[in-house]
């Protein structure tokens, strides 16, 4: 196995674009394109869930304060993105770090634009309340080297590119969303099995992206393979996670028939790199996420981005400096970031209904309040 390692310097990639009185930023022609196709027209959104046991080691996540927590974080948000607030919930949303769960900014705005919504479990560790189930199990550590069989993998893309088909011909586009704990770390170890130099470029769900830990884990678990790997199947029986396959196999499928925005920050990078490597002419496909992650100064969302190939990319400027909830001001410090689809669905708002600040917030603080 070859893979790289060391620092990025942070470059831009492409003249900025500026749109909607900047409520949308598109990095390069291919995204402003993609951007302009799909103005005024309602997405289907697909989050796909999933459940790796690197979520379990101490420190590795802010998405759930405490190991345990973690365990149920991808099932309280999926059932929060479904329903929305309950008196008794199956799955409370578990106390995070810090902040508030991007399943609200999600659940906001599906609700108020009625965007259709299918809920994917890829693996989790308890069943969810409602989902399509893909009746699989969860991963191990990416530290095993060994995270699922390589027959699981093939069996969600193959799931993934069927109903990347079937969503593909039925929407305008689709929004490709994820919860999966410890996401960046499988998806660092997969981009570095790929051969991208992606040490110091990830980003987390913590203000400061702790990068020893998550290179330290990827690299363990890479060490494990004896031989080099040659397909993007093996590696991600080795070292990713159930959601990775299943989304690439979406965006395939549904690519040729509609626009496909895959919703999210690292994890969903590595996803775009994993579908190019086994459909090196997709298109018609853009990487949707929020400013937190864009600006993270302790990650290189652009650096990262072009070393793929300058993978076109789409940002929310969705501002909550001046939300009247502690929880959200967070997101203005670094915490949490991304989500549950979070970034994508804010474009998606943008698009559909030209929403401004005023429109996240109003909407959001009402789930809160």
């Amino acid at each position: 196995m070859q893979y790289l390692g060391g620092m990025g310097k942070r470059v831009s990639i492409a003249t900025d674009i500026f749109l909607g009185a900047m409520t949308i930023q598109a990095y390069g022609e291919a995204a402003k394109t993609w951007i302009s196709r799909h103005r005024g027209q309602r997405p289907h959104f697909v989050c796909t869930l999933g459940f790796t046991e690197t979520a379990l080691i101490p420190g590795i996540s802010a998405a759930g304060a405490t190991p345990e927590d973690r365990r149920y974080t991808a099932l309280a948000d999926a059932e929060f993105l479904a329903f929305g607030v309950q008196k008794k919930p199956t799955y409370p949303l578990p106390p995070l770090t810090a902040g508030v769960s991007p399943a609200l900014i999600s659940r906001a705005i599906v609700t108020a634009l009625d965007i259709p919504l299918t809920i994917v479990n890829a693996a989790t560790s308890h069943p969810p309340v409602t989902c399509l189930d893909l009746q699989q199990s969860p991963a191990r550590c990416v530290s095993t080297g060994a995270a699922m069989t390589r027959v699981q993998v093939e069996t969600v893309f193959e799931a993934g590119l069927s109903w990347g088909k079937r969503w593909g011909r039925g929407a305008d586009y689709l929004v490709l969303g994820e919860c999966v704990v410890g996401g960046t770390t499988t998806a660092l170890a997969v981009l570095l099995g790929l051969g991208i130099d992606a040490i110091g470029l990830v980003n987390s769900s913590h203000a400061s992206c702790n990068h020893g830990q998550k290179a330290a884990i990827a690299r363990q678990g890479l060490s494990r393979l004896y031989v080099p790997v040659t397909d993007v199947f093996t590696l991600m029986a080795a070292v990713g996670d159930p959601m990775q396959p299943f989304v690439a196999g979406v965006a395939i499928g549904a690519s040729p028939h509609c626009g496909v925005m895959l919703a999210g920050g690292t994890q969903m990078l590595a996803v775009y790199g994993l579908a190019r490597r086994l459909e090196p002419k997709l298109d018609r496909l853009v990487v949707g996420t929020t400013r937190w992650v864009m600006d993270d100064p302790t990650g290189n969302t652009l650096e990262l981005a072009k070393r793929l190939g300058n993978v076109p990319l789409v940002a929310t400027k969705m501002n909550f400096s001046q939300s009247r909830y502690p929880q959200l001001q967070r997101y203005e410090q670094g915490y949490v970031k991304e989500g549950v689809g979070a970034g994508g669905m804010a474009i998606a708002a943008h698009l559909l209904a030209h929403w401004e600040d005023r429109d996240y917030l109003t909407a959001i603080e009402a789930l809160m309040g």
